[in-house]
């Protein structure tokens, strides 16, 4: 049966098909320039590979504000990778190229490759080049555990170490990542996204408030249990000089157990955490009905205190029942919704009139309930520290088989986050931004390197709406920092760390300085 269109095409007698097909096609000439045809007219498109143009121009002042406080020079110098071939690429590049690579806001490894003709950038950061997305995969991939954990931690402490000496919250936390492939640690455990799919779990612990990461332990998807985030926990709390400890440790109802807190109770370490609303709850908020005066909780809530005795704990303890009356009832859940809903349904106890919703606190505070209830609503912000780790800085991607590497690099997004973070912060003291839109406003530019009489300089061409107000920041944070520099010579770098933190945290504070030293450490 003949047909005018074959997708067979035709050979010369004697040729197969698989020889016909391995012949390489002949090489595409490229012109100088091709002619586009756009709604608004012809335009003619030229290529220029080398021109030194970066997307992020205005970096340099990223890099500035790491200067000065000495910060990423020591992260770099301090480093225990090393190679032995001749051929292996500088630990500077590397370490550079993980750095701009998570700066840019990429998840994989292969997203490496949009940086590899950036010749402005690399230079400011002490780098020969951009390395490749296997060079930066494979880094740390035969290196010992014991001299990177050291080298991390000490470096993620030391972005935060000067707030400690102020009252704060230390946030621990828990959250999922979604695997899909084979790796080290690849378990089907609670995964309330993707049921059924295998994960790893981020052990998470957090500054309340100034939402800054002070440590990531990445574990098999199936230790999800508070138990494998309190040696974690204790190993922060416990390398801290007392005056550099926690005011209050704060979680969900993963973690209010006898374990937990008989530990900080023992270190004489307040905490405030949720309880689950089993029988024993459930009795006392129907004792608590009866009796009622409640009282004003905020944000309609009510409280009411009492003491409560589980069974497997020591002791009775301090526990908040607060209440939230419905606009309706819930109706009560099909199978297959989330088991938070189900909690929710569970919690509700029909009395005369409205229906409540009911939440239980468990605390070693002394505080009134309206400012316990209003402590445990601020750990609501931890869901925006996971929602803006997860989806813009990497936490849920850059995945290799080991497990080792999945925690490096938590730990190093963990430290970038923290930095630009606070540059964020000293740019607009004015409010909270996230790295969406933080990243447009104070990273994307085109920026332009020239050279002359031996002077460096780099031109920015922004193509944000607000330039002028960038530029107004960006200029105010360059002349502060400058200033700190040539009036503060005499100052090390730890000191010239607490000031910045100092003007960082300005408005908190009420404009005083920063307590207490800024590097004391418990284990030296």
């Amino acid at each position: 049966m003949s047909s005018d269109l074959s997708l067979i095409p035709a050979h010369p007698a004697g040729e197969s098909i698989s020889s016909a097909t391995s012949n390489p096609l002949p090489a595409l000439v490229l012109p100088d320039s091709v002619a586009v045809d756009t709604p608004g007219g012809r335009v003619h498109v030229e290529w220029d590979t080398q021109a030194p143009l970066t997307p992020m121009g205005q970096l340099v002042f990223f890099t500035q504000f790491l200067k000065t406080a000495e910060l990423y020079e020591p992260w770099v110098a301090e480093c225990p990778l090393v190679y032995t071939s001749p051929n292996a690429p500088k630990v500077d590049d590397v370490l550079g190229t993980t750095f701009l690579s998570v700066l840019a806001g990429h998840h994989r490894y292969a997203h490496v490759t949009a940086l590899r003709h950036d010749t402005v950038n690399p230079p400011l950061l002490k780098m020969s080049k951009v390395v490749s997305e296997d060079s930066m995969r494979r880094a740390f991939e035969e290196e010992s555990p014991e001299l990177i954990e050291p080298w991390q931690r000490k470096h993620l402490r030391l972005s935060y170490q000067p707030l400690l000496y102020e009252p704060w919250i230390l946030d621990v936390d828990t959250t999922i990542k979604t695997l899909y492939g084979r790796q080290e640690g690849a378990q089907v455990g609670f995964n309330p996204h993707k049921r059924g799919r295998p994960s790893h779990v981020y052990h998470t612990y957090f500054m309340g408030g100034a939402r800054l990461a002070l440590d990531v332990d990445v574990q098999p998807g199936k230790q999800t249990a508070a138990e494998h985030s309190q040696p974690g926990l204790w190993r922060l709390v416990d390398e801290l000089t007392k005056d550099a400890r926690p005011w209050l440790i704060r979680g969900d109802c993963h973690f209010g157990n006898e374990s937990l807190m008989a530990q900080a109770e023992a270190r004489q370490q307040k905490y405030l955490f949720k309880l689950r609303l089993t029988r024993k709850p459930k009795e006392l908020i129907r004792q608590m009905e009866r009796s009622g005066d409640w009282k004003d909780a905020g944000q309609g809530w009510e409280g009411r205190e009492g003491t409560l005795c589980l069974q497997g704990w020591s002791r009775s303890r301090r526990v908040i029942i607060l209440r939230r009356k419905l606009a309706q009832p819930l109706e009560a859940p099909v199978l297959g919704q989330h088991s938070q809903l189900l909690l929710n349904w569970t919690g509700l106890f029909p009395v005369q009139g409205p229906t409540y919703e009911y939440a239980v606190l468990v605390t070693n505070l002394t505080e009134e309930i309206l400012t316990l209830a209003q402590l445990y609503r601020d750990r609501a912000d931890m869901e925006n520290n996971f929602d803006e780790l997860k989806n813009q800085w990497g936490w849920g991607g850059f995945v290799t088989q080991d497990l080792l590497r999945c925690l490096i690099a938590a730990r190093t997004i963990a430290l970038i986050y923290n930095w630009w973070s606070l540059f964020v912060r000293l740019a607009d003291p004015s409010k909270r931004r996230e790295a969406i839109t933080s990243r447009p406003l104070l990273l994307g530019a085109v920026g332009r390197r020239t050279t002359h009489s031996g002077q460096v300089c780099v031109t920015i061409t922004p193509a944000h709406g607000e330039a002028g107000k960038i530029r107004e920041m960006l200029t105010r944070v360059t002349t502060f920092l400058t200033g700190l520099m040539e009036a503060a010579e005499q100052l090390t770098s730890a000191e010239r760390w607490h000031r910045i933190l100092s003007k960082i945290f300005e408005k908190q504070l009420g404009g005083r300085p920063l307590k207490g030293p800024s590097l004391v450490l418990a284990s030296g």
